[in-house]
């Protein structure tokens, strides 16, 4: 008998700390691929466990990135590439022989032919070079602009945060989704080493934790479908990010998937850091180098 692999026992673990979170932030929280993580939890969810492998997409985002590769494929199969040249579309035809009628056969047979003569056709019409195309990254990386439109990203500039504020400033933005949403941050609580003791964890010599607490009201008709902590981080003073561990605590409870059109809900977001580390912010991001709707508190003042 086959025991447990021990890769998908520590998958099911972090799975278990958080409920509800995406296939990337676990992967990222493991240190693992995210193919690998997406192909382990679909084969997990087949085996009996009470675990469901779901989607999430910018639909609009998808419908574009399939227009292109239907385009992509349609003009692909109307003028493949040429075996020789590479070249794609219409080619002209090598060598002394007319594009149309029958070709001479040559053979050892050098008298007269016998039957009608051929009739050679029009020559061909000459046909421009057809310079080659650099291969298309129909899907590339997620979030850039081939994503989107099949093309070469193009570079963003930096720009800075949305809305800036500190402890207890509630900032406003709109989510991936058009939805009107403000975040506030109530409470930072560092150290917090105590209640996270308390709840159980353990400590490494040279960690300390950080329980920050966060509320996120949906001010439209859009539900916000994510974890509002999914890309809540700290930033220390040299600008680094610091995600937020896959742990919770019942005395601080944890967000919950997604917010429907006006209400509000809290949660409690843990980090696990060096002792010695220094911090200068909380950000909030809806998904990774979204810098148009990011947000910043300043934390210098603990």
């Amino acid at each position: 008998m086959t025991g447990p692999d021990p890769v998908d026992v520590r998958l099911l673990s972090a799975v278990a700390e958080v409920g509800r979170a995406a296939v990337p932030d676990i992967a990222g929280r493991l240190g693992m691929d995210v193919r690998e993580v997406a192909a382990r939890l679909a084969a997990l969810s087949t085996t009996g466990l009470p675990l469901v492998v779901g989607v999430e997409c910018d639909q609009q985002g998808i419908r574009n990135a399939v227009a292109v590769a239907q385009q992509w494929a349609a003009q692909n199969a109307a003028s493949g590439p040429h075996p020789t040249t590479g070249y794609s579309g219409p080619h002209p035809m090598s060598g002394p022989y007319p594009a149309s009628g029958p070709y001479p056969v040559p053979g050892p047979h050098q008298g007269p032919v016998s039957g009608p003569a051929p009739v050679p056709g029009p020559p061909p019409m000459p046909q421009p070079p057809v310079a080659p195309q650099p291969p298309m990254s129909t899907w590339g990386p997620p979030g850039s602009a081939a994503w989107a439109r099949g093309d070469q990203p193009a570079p963003v500039p930096a720009q800075p945060p949305t809305g800036t504020g500190t402890i207890g400033t509630k900032l406003d933005v709109h989510g991936v989704s058009g939805e009107r949403i403000s975040i506030q941050l109530i409470e930072v609580v560092d150290p917090a080493d105590f209640l996270f003791t308390a709840a159980g964890h353990e400590l490494q010599e040279g960690e300390r934790s950080v329980v920050v607490h966060t509320e996120l009201t949906n001010h439209g008709q859009v539900p916000f479908p994510s974890l509002p902590d999914m890309y809540l981080e700290l930033i220390t003073k040299d600008g680094a990010p610091v995600t937020k561990a896959p742990v919770s605590m019942s005395s601080r409870p944890p967000h919950r998937m997604g917010v429907q059109p006006g209400e509000t809900a809290g949660g409690h977001t843990i980090y696990v850091l060096p002792e010695s580390t220094e911090l200068s912010a909380v950000r909030w991001t809806p998904q990774p180098g979204d810098q148009q709707r990011t947000l910043l508190w300043d934390i210098t003042g603990l």
